[in-house]
């Protein structure tokens, strides 16, 4: 119980104190600080529920097991990288003038409160107090998407506040008709939105409401996920903020609102006992996936480019959860997993490639091998492992995706295998020339942090090849509880 205290605790306090010390040069260092404590804290919490099992603490309003307490241990480390590598890279920002003293707190205070509000979505046990943390999230990253203050910055913001509050709502709707099928099954009252309560009288759920509540629960929380069609808010968001928060919305924002979705489909899978849940994620899934390997090959500014990357394998993720079964969910959480480590670690990359071409589109970027042959070595090799390409992990997730569905769901197969090859040819033809042409770019004025970087690619080539057995305890445990097991 204490090691959870200290998760959720930790960056809210850092979060306030950042807010007055996060103009100082201290305050870097102090955000990296905050974010290494949540980490460890994290950790701790980790080998407590592994050698505990689950824990349901105050008043059943929270609950870490085997599904959350994983994305709970990614959250903080790619937390914490992530602030890493925004040390050097934020004080570039401020020297070439877009980072002033006031909008310096911002950024820190609010990346702080960022990884508290996803923290603690992921480990509440109330629905209801789910749907107020993502929004809270949402409301932290429409400040740190905005903070350049320019006009496309704003626009960008406004787009994200907007859609994601239309989406937002649509999830609280279908909470309220979660909490109307809970009543009339298990009564009212504070429990009736307990994730627990829910789950061990799902099969007493009204099929009918629980059937319309998913509807809204898959399209609100799907926003957040960049489900098409409703995904327009995610590449503005990526492209106009600063990168290290492009980095954490899509390596964990991104998989938070999907783990919303998870726990939802699993009270629908066990009312309706038809399948229709899992036929949603499904089509909606291999939609993203189709439409933004076909946007890819459109973009000219590279974070635009790498954002539809993430539509793209949010769609295969949900695609992989839709078809279930402990194979495919096993294969959904290992994407989950490689997902968050080498987008970030691409991210990381392409934020000090652009920093030194002074702009983000590709045909200005050129020839980083031979100006920063770590940048270019990061941004070529983490191009090569999203796309799939082995001993990576996403290859081992993605293979394991195509062949499920070969089995379940056959028809899909030739759409995803061109959907993936079109993302293959539009993502490297534009990263070769970025890594190996020509190239004027002068070094940066302070290093840029490349550990995080290659500390990332290390691991997700790691789970390609060899996945430590906890882990996989981990994720068979997870993948069988997602199946209703």
């Amino acid at each position: 119980m204490e090691a959870l205290l200290l998760v959720l605790t930790i960056p809210l306090v850092g979060g306030l104190l950042l807010a007055i010390w996060g103009d100082r040069p201290v305050g870097q260092d102090l955000n990296a600080a905050v974010s290494l404590l949540t980490l460890l804290a994290a950790g701790w919490l980790t080998s407590d529920i592994i050698r505990d099992g689950p824990l349901l603490v105050w008043g059943e309003w929270f609950f870490v097991d085997a599904l959350n307490v994983f994305l709970v241990t990614l959250t903080a480390f790619v937390g914490f990288t992530t602030s890493l590598f925004s040390r050097p890279y934020m004080r570039v920002e401020r020297d070439h003038g877009k980072m002033t003293p006031g909008r310096m707190r911002l950024f820190h205070s609010m990346y702080q409160l960022f990884n508290g509000m996803m923290l603690v979505a992921l480990t509440t046990n109330n629905l209801g107090i789910l749907w107020v943390a993502m929004e809270a999230a949402t409301l932290t990253t429409v400040l740190l998407v905005s903070v350049y203050r320019t006009a496309a910055s704003l626009e960008a913001a406004w787009k994200y506040f907007i859609l994601c509050g239309v989406g937002i709502a649509q999830a609280l709707f279908g909470t309220i008709l979660l909490y109307m099928a809970a009543e009339r099954a298990i009564g009212g009252g504070d429990s009736a939105l307990l994730w627990t309560h829910l789950a061990a009288a799902k099969h007493l759920l009204d099929p009918g409401i629980l059937s319309l509540a998913f509807v809204f629960l898959l399209l609100g929380y799907g926003t957040k996920v960049g489900l098409v069609p409703v995904h327009n808010w995610l590449p503005d968001a990526h492209a106009e903020g600063p990168t290290p928060i492009s980095a954490v919305l899509s390596g964990l924002l991104l998989n938070v609102a999907l783990y919303a979705v998870l726990r939802c489909k699993v009270l629908a899978d066990g009312s309706l006992q038809n399948g229709l849940p899992g036929q949603m994620m499904i089509g909606f899934g291999l939609i993203t996936v189709v439409t933004a390997a076909f946007f890819l090959s459109r973009q000219r500014d590279v974070k635009r480019m790498f954002a539809y990357s993430s539509i793209e394998h949010m769609g295969l993720m949900t695609f992989a959860f839709g078809i279930g079964g402990p194979v495919a969910n096993f294969a959904g959480l290992l994407h989950m997993t490689v997902h968050a480590l080498i987008k970030s670690a691409i991210f990381f990359a392409v934020g000090h490639a652009a920093q030194k071409a002074g702009s983000q589109l590709m045909d200005d970027i050129r020839g980083l091998l031979k100006v920063s042959p770590t940048v270019g070595w990061g941004l070529m090799l983490g191009s090569l492992a999203i796309l799939g390409m082995p001993p990576f992990g996403v290859f081992a997730s993605e293979f394991l995706i195509l062949t499920t569905a070969m089995r379940e769901v056959p028809w899909a197969t030739p759409f995803l295998l061109v959907a993936l090859g079109v993302a293959f040819a539009a993502i490297f033809s534009r990263v070769q020339p970025m890594v190996f042409g020509e190239t004027s770019m002068r070094p940066l004025a302070h290093p840029p942090a490349l550990l995080p970087v290659f500390i990332h690619l290390g691991l997700g080539l790691m789970l390609g090849l060899y996945i430590p057995p906890y882990l996989n305890d981990w994720y068979v445990q997870a993948a069988r509880m997602i199946a209703g097991g």
